[in-house]
């Protein structure tokens, strides 16, 4: 939740439920033009690793540190650094983390935003700051675009009935785990990709691509398979204690920033239940006999008829679709009984 904040006026807040937005705003960061998403939902600010080599900035104070972000995903963080933030002239400095894995460039958190007295004006769309005697604002920007298109990385042919694994490039430095989502003209030549909570590594994913017609179909390099969606815009941080003492002042706002208790509860509980329902690809894929593993069941069926099934399912199959005149047809029911065989 971004959209916490003191107001200056002293109006009232509406209990009407809303839709809220993450909120970006442009600022200058260490003489650098930025974005920054402005996140009371995290107790520290972070900058990402790839900003900061590209913009000038002090030494590096190597730590390292694993933070808890709100979707229960892990943040890298490998350092400190000081940051110069300048909105309209005035300057403000503050002490970031420096993560591998953050979703977006630059995160102000609550250490920032408490220290230097700044007022999240959400019906105004604008956040003000009194900070040295000075009071500037800003106003709130469209977010950065959080979808990137998924093209193949190389061009691939995909027998009849069978299923392929493929590689897609996905443009964003950030991201490290997506949502995927298949680009649905693909239905319409019966090439079927499922939608797929993905892992990015070296700006690239590994999806599976499935022909259900009876030819073999083509994709060009370049072919837009899908898109990817980062996960979670707004990120929020679970500090150790001690670490919270020290970066954020106490007060009002550090109490009503920092829940405690059955929500951090419910979300440990999801957490270690869907970490038990996970089961690795490799194991869906291995061959029972050998334990060689594939990356997909139609090359892990293919393996197996040529491998390691025994004489005694080969005559049965035979046996079972002798009977059929229709070549094709016998064909096609091979297949499935291969597949399936025990």
């Amino acid at each position: 939740g971004s959209e916490d904040g003191d107001d200056p006026c002293g109006e009232e807040k509406s209990s009407t439920t809303k839709t809220f937005h993450p909120i970006f705003v442009k600022i200058i960061c260490n003489n650098t033009p930025q974005e920054a998403l402005i996140d009371t939902g995290s107790t520290i600010t972070i900058i990402h690793e790839c900003l900061l080599k590209n913009i000038p900035h002090k030494n590096l104070i190597k730590k390292t540190k694993n933070h808890l972000s709100a979707n229960c995903s892990t943040l890298n963080v490998i350092g400190e650094t000081t940051l110069e933030i300048n909105i309209h002239g005035l300057k403000t400095e503050v002490i970031a983390d420096v993560a591998t894995n953050l979703i977006t460039d630059l995160i102000l958190g609550s250490d920032w935003i408490q220290r230097n007295k700044v007022y999240i004006l959400t019906p105004e769309q604008r956040i003000m700051i009194r900070s040295k005697g000075k009071e500037v604002s800003t106003p709130f920007i469209t977010p950065p675009i959080l979808n990137y298109p998924a093209t193949l990385n190389n061009h691939i042919t995909i027998p009849p009935f069978s299923e392929q694994m493929v590689e897609a490039k996905v443009p964003h430095h950030n991201m490290i785990d997506v949502l995927f989502e298949p680009n649905p003209r693909l239905k319409n030549k019966a090439l079927f990709i499922a939608s797929a909570l993905l892992h990015i590594k070296d700006k690239r994913i590994r999806i599976s691509i499935i022909n259900a017609t009876d030819r073999q179909q083509t994709l060009s390099k370049g072919t837009k398979v899908g898109v990817a969606t980062q996960i979670a815009a707004s990120i929020g941080v679970t500090m150790p204690l001690n670490n919270v003492q020290e970066r954020i002042p106490k007060g009002k706002a550090y109490i009503k920033l920092i829940p405690k208790g059955k929500e951090a509860n419910i979300i440990s509980r999801l957490g270690s239940k869907n970490m038990q329902m996970v089961t690795s690809p490799e194991e869906q894929h291995q061959c029972r006999e050998c334990k060689q593993y594939f990356d997909t069941g139609n090359e892990l069926s293919k393996y197996l008829r040529i491998k390691c099934y025994s004489e005694e399912i080969r005559e049965q199959i035979n046996k079972l679709t002798e009977h059929i005149n229709d070549d094709k047809q016998r064909e096609q029911m091979s297949r499935i009984l291969w597949k399936y065989g025990k």
